[in-house]
């Protein structure tokens, strides 16, 4: 068999088998509903009983659910609540939103898809909103993933929900808190339930100073090479050894002594690293020490750092960044529509196009912004047509973010400011650097559209359509913004 006959037959069998995966995800989905039904029924034949006990004691009143679930519960070794909470579910589901269960049992939707539908429209009390939402809702779901349908969703409960966003933030960050949940092998798991803007912000504060801690460490391991082939370095190696080049195998810039458990002081220590091990140096009983940290241990010491101290207790980036890593802000990117802005409208603004904002801190960021975009989009679509803003990187660019919002291979959310501007006919190859023939592309797909048979065409509308090697051929639209219509209600104080 040639190459070339090798290469067509495995190209058509991966397409066989992407069809097989199909078939098998819509049986699948079928199975899903069938279950839906049977703990729906379980949940109404408890509502009946209930209604019929006299008594007004409220442990009474549970029994026949308890019940219920543990007699589920039990047959299939699953917990009793986490049963009562999945007969809720798929009640509601049946209930509530009976196209969506429908879409399931004809497979054209999965599980996920439901739960994201069924998670992000329970809290529209109003039967004709709640079904205005849903129809909107599932025709998006039934052309993407499940990550991108909840984002949607989100956006669009936004719409038709009776509370404003600002009603539903108000309540729901009274519930903010901590707790940690314990795992295996002495390690330990911390949440905190903050607001999104917040969140997002530790996180990218975090990562920018993780990253200037590597960065540093890099420019270390080079000066210490360069002296290593110079001949300077001299003394004895601790266990652990140095790589060829003169580069320690392992090991985190600093040196402490003490602390938890016979390790550091403090997260963010040199000796906290299992992979700490120190370089030969000029002086045998002052070891150089080399960060060999991931970007998400980094990350984790830094946080733990910053709550037991307040700041990170080795700050190797001091000499190489003014300020160091506490001169490091979170940065963050919102959507904010005019009528928001303006207090016309109480809804519409988001983080990067991930999660809704709450209008008043919105509002808040964006008195301290240091630059804007406009974005002009369609009334009824709500497809951006175009972008200006008065300090501007390349206005191209920030159409395409602006229409873009996150990677554009079907399924990939990665933020469109991480992504690469690609031209989908190769600037090498003729394509023009123009609007409909540029998209966002993060790194993992940018590499497979060039280093194998995947090809992509960009359509009106800035649709792109990624064709496998098997001939199969994958839609992307861009995502709708939601356009919010002014209330008669009076603008809020601004």
């Amino acid at each position: 068999m040639t190459d070339a006959a090798r290469d067509k037959a495995e190209a058509q069998r991966a397409g066989e088998l992407a069809d097989e995966l199909r078939r098998i995800q819509a049986e699948e989905a079928a199975l899903h509903a069938r279950r839906i039904h049977v703990l729906a029924e379980a949940f109404a034949i408890t509502e009946a009983q209930t209604s019929r006990i006299a008594s007004s004691a409220s442990k009474e009143r549970e029994m026949p659910l308890r019940s219920m679930a543990a007699e589920l519960g039990m047959a299939v070794r699953m917990n009793d609540r986490t049963m009562q909470s999945r007969m809720w579910d798929a009640f509601t589901l049946c209930t509530s939103f009976r196209v969506t269960t429908t879409a399931l049992e004809e497979g054209r939707i999965t599980q996920a898809h439901a739960s994201a539908i069924l998670d992000t429209g329970r809290v529209i009390d109003e039967p004709s909103a709640r079904a205005a939402f849903e129809q909107t809702v599932l025709g998006y779901a039934e052309t993407t993933t499940p990550a991108r349908t909840r984002a949607y969703a989100r956006s669009q409960a936004d719409v038709f929900n009776p509370l404003t966003m600002q009603e539903r933030h108000d309540l729901a960050v009274q519930g903010r808190r901590i707790w940690v949940t314990d795992l295996d092998d002495g390690m330990s798991l911390l949440h905190q339930l903050l607001p999104t803007v917040i969140a997002h912000g530790i996180l990218d504060r975090t990562t920018r100073q993780a990253r200037l801690i590597m960065s540093v460490d890099r420019a270390r391991r080079r000066a210490f090479a360069d002296e290593d082939r110079g001949g300077v370095a001299s003394g004895g190696v601790a266990s652990g050894g140095v790589a060829p080049g003169g580069v320690a195998s392992g090991g985190v810039i600093g040196v402490d002594n003490g602390g938890w458990a016979g390790g550091p002081r403090c997260a963010g220590d040199a000796s906290l690293s299992k992979d700490a091990s120190p370089a030969a140096s000029t002086e045998p009983d002052e070891p150089v020490w080399f960060d060999d940290r991931t970007l998400d241990q980094t990350r984790a010491d830094l946080v733990a750092d910053m709550l037991l101290t307040g700041a990170p207790c080795i700050d190797p980036a001091a000499d190489a960044a003014p300020g160091g890593l506490g001169s490091i802000r979170a940065h963050v990117q919102v959507t904010i529509p005019v009528t928001t802005l303006t207090g016309v409208t109480s809804g519409g603004a988001e983080l990067d196009g991930i999660a809704p904002v709450d209008p008043e801190t919105a509002r808040q960021l964006a008195g301290n912004a240091p630059g804007w975009d406009r974005i002009l989009t369609d009334p009824v679509t709500g497809i951006v047509l175009a972008v200006d803003r008065h300090d501007p990187p390349p206005a191209m660019r920030r159409f395409l973010d602006a229409r873009d919002r996150h990677c554009r291979a079907p399924g990939c959310r990665r933020p469109a400011r991480q992504c690469d501007h690609d031209h989908t006919i190769d600037y090498a190859l003729g394509g023009r650097t123009e609007y409909g023939n540029l998209a966002n592309v993060c790194k993992r797909h940018h590499t497979l559209k060039h280093a194998s048979r995947w090809t992509v065409r960009q359509l009106a509308g800035g649709t792109l359509e990624f064709t496998s090697p098997s001939g199969r051929a994958y839609s992307d639209t861009p995502t709708p913004r939601v356009v919010f219509l002014p209330s008669d209600e009076p603008p809020a104080p601004f």
